[in-house]
């Protein structure tokens, strides 16, 4: 008798993102156990991500060095300066031009890093680092040149030479320096300069951590909230717009931030690195009872992993609400976790892929919703679908499935691949059995010329510039109880999603 001939669809592949922490043998059919160079797009497909491309030529003063931090000012006429920070040096970009800022003085501070982190107020740019001496950009009184915090007019106080600083309720907020970590520095309203009058002051918080002693590793604010991120504990204040009465709200142990930049601000939430994971911090402190989210649940064990072999000062991150991702760099590993923020999974996990052809050492969201990306002597767009240039592979693997048949052989006959864009993409098509690591392949290529009849609204492919559904039935064999299919393709120059996956079997014995 012939056997029957069965057939499955995995419809948008991919759609809940990469899951290394559980167990492949049980892995949820929508999972990835492989999402290299992907996203998921707004229509729950995983697609390929896009590349980037310098937003200036070639800079002698920048060389090749790594741009490691990327501010945004925007002055009190409106102007968007975009301020830089490689090579020991500093950087402003305007329009395709990057040009050096020159220190405006007489002996200029000694700058050995360019781990900046940069907040604006009131028309100027704060600049801290640790082991460093604090500086302005202030364009009103030159767009060319910066100078020391202590040479601004109208400067009073001391400075403290911190490691983090932020703008806040109309002030600057710095903390950590290396004698002093448990210490915050505010400014007086609109004034970062001004540190010994008006609401100026200090918060000491070294008695308040309440499972003993920590330091800070940054700050971040939120609906009236300043919240200080210890290594190991949490704190955070209410009334943060007013420093005369601010108060202790909340005390978070057992979890703190391991990685200045990667706190970030969504609106709605912060996220920051714990050394457990990408975490969600304001639903904890909105709701006194709900544990932390673990935005990586799904990638936990890996992601801690790569975290403690990265070293946390070199840690980037952003949230793109244009994107709706947010992107967590650890540049001496390679690897980017990109998390998608739309919507979390029911378990409360973020779906998540990974990048390894494009890891930025700077990350900055600008006003006008571009993202930035600082790379080898360059500032780039996240733009297109090229690397400068090069191409880039993503690659996709399915979870394994057995037809709800676990114990039945199952002899593979075809497989049907069906995508939006990458015309005239080769593509390999990858499969193996029974949770071997050994694959076997097929190569095809994507039809060059979109089909018009596909070219409507109702498929959703504008973003792909018109291009058409491509379905390709490829001929393989092979046999095994458990099977795993993987998706390959070099992207150059064009979009490309997966819709869905077609699986034809014919069942063989029972073992």
């Amino acid at each position: 008798m012939v056997a029957k001939l069965l057939t499955t669809t995995v419809a948008a592949p991919g759609f809940m993102g990469l899951n290394t922490q559980d167990s492949s043998v049980s892995l949820e059919a929508g999972y990835a156990t492989v999402a290299n160079n992907c996203v998921i797009d707004k229509f729950g497909r995983i697609g390929a991500r896009k590349g980037w491309l310098p937003s200036h030529a070639t800079n002698n003063d920048l060389g090749e060095a790594n741009v490691k931090t990327i501010a945004e000012l925007i002055d009190n006429s409106g102007n968007s300066y975009i301020i830089a920070a490689g090579n020991n040096k500093l950087f402003k970009l305007v329009g395709t031009t990057l040009s050096q800022i020159s220190y405006g003085g007489g002996t200029a501070p000694t700058i050995t890093d360019d781990n900046w982190q940069m907040a604006p107020l009131n028309g100027c740019l704060y600049m801290y680092q640790a082991g460093h001496t604090p500086l302005v950009f202030d364009p009103a009184v030159s767009t060319t040149t910066y100078k020391r915090v202590s040479e601004k007019t109208g400067y009073l106080g001391t400075v403290q030479s911190n490691n983090c600083v932020i703008s806040a309720y109309g002030r600057t907020w710095s903390a950590n320096n290396t004698s002093v970590k448990s210490t915050v520095q505010f400014s007086d309203l609109l004034s970062g300069h001004v540190l010994s009058t008006g609401t100026s002051g200090t918060l000491d918080v070294s008695q308040v951590w309440p499972n003993g002693a920590d330091e800070i590793i940054a700050l971040a604010a939120h609906n009236n909230f300043l919240i200080i991120f210890g290594r190991r504990q949490i704190l955070v204040y209410s009334n943060a717009n007013d420093p005369n009465n601010i108060t202790l709200s909340d005390a978070l142990t057992g979890i703190g931030c391991v990685a200045r930049d990667s706190v970030v601000t969504t609106g709605g939430d912060v996220i920051f690195l714990s050394d457990s994971g990408v975490r969600s911090l304001m639903r904890t402190i909105q709701e006194k009872s709900a544990p932390m989210r673990d935005l990586s649940a799904n990638v936990r064990d890996d992601l801690v992993l790569e975290i403690s072999l990265e070293d946390a000062d070199e840690i980037k991150a952003v949230y793109s609400d244009k994107e709706a991702f947010y992107l967590l760099s650890l540049p001496a590993r390679q690897l980017v976790y990109c998390f998608d923020m739309r919507a979390p999974l029911p378990n409360g996990a973020n779906r998540v892929t990974t990048w390894d052809g494009l890891v930025p050492t700077a990350l900055k969201y600008t006003r006008s919703k571009e993202l930035l990306f600082g790379k080898a002597g360059y500032i780039g767009y996240y733009t297109g679908y090229k690397d400068n240039a090069n191409s880039y592979l993503m690659r996709y693997f399915t979870n394994y499935f057995d037809f709800q048949s676990p114990t039945v052989i199952k002899l593979m006959k075809k497989v049907g691949v069906t995508v939006i864009g990458g015309q005239g993409y080769p593509v390999t098509l990858k499969f193996g059995f029974d949770y071997s690591d050994i694959l076997n392949s097929r190569q095809f290529g994507l039809a060059n010329a979109a089909i018009a009849e596909y070219n409507i609204a109702e498929y959703n492919i504008a973003e792909y510039g018109g291009t058409a559904f491509d379905n390709k039935i490829i001929n393989i064999g092979g046999s095994g109880k458990v099977i795993q299919l993987g998706f390959e393709t070099n992207v150059f120059n064009k979009s490309i999603s997966i819709q869905k996956l077609d699986v034809y079997v014919k069942t063989g014995k029972t073992r």
